[in-house]
């Protein structure tokens, strides 16, 4: 599974973390790269921020963050960690979103992340997935 995280909302992040602990939990392989916003989710400094809701669904915000509290759901990349320590999950950064954001290097982003690359290097990681996703 390839899974492309642009986003940095909790409707968005929820759904890489949980859909990559899936594939984990029953074998697959899965390459997860982290670009544009949500590349700004894996940063350090933002990481244990709560995310906030796509403005598409804005007006769900409340109750999905009071259900999110309410059913003590762990973080997103709580769960992403999971993945990885239950499979073969691999986490990218988007080696061109980080210049666009004057990242300079990998220890300014999470632990789980594994490498720094481009986009044409996810691509030929990415090629013979069975599923795509973009989120």
């Amino acid at each position: 599974m390839a899974i492309i995280a642009w986003s940095g909302t909790a409707d968005k992040l929820y759904p890489v973390a949980i859909l990559a602990s899936a594939a984990a939990a029953t074998g697959w392989e899965v390459e997860v790269f982290f670009t544009f916003w949500g590349l700004n989710a894996i940063r350090k400094e933002l990481l244990n921020t709560p995310p906030k809701i796509s403005a598409d669904f804005s007006e769900y915000a409340p109750a999905v963050m009071e259900a999110i509290k309410k059913m003590n759901y762990l973080p997103w990349h709580e769960l992403l960690r999971q993945a990885k320590a239950m499979g073969n999950v691999k986490v990218y950064a988007c080696s061109t979103t980080m210049e666009m954001f004057s990242i300079k290097d990998k220890s300014a982003l999470a632990d789980f992340v594994d490498d720094v690359v481009g986009v044409a290097t996810f691509l030929e990681r990415a090629k013979d997935a069975a599923v795509t996703l973009f989120i």
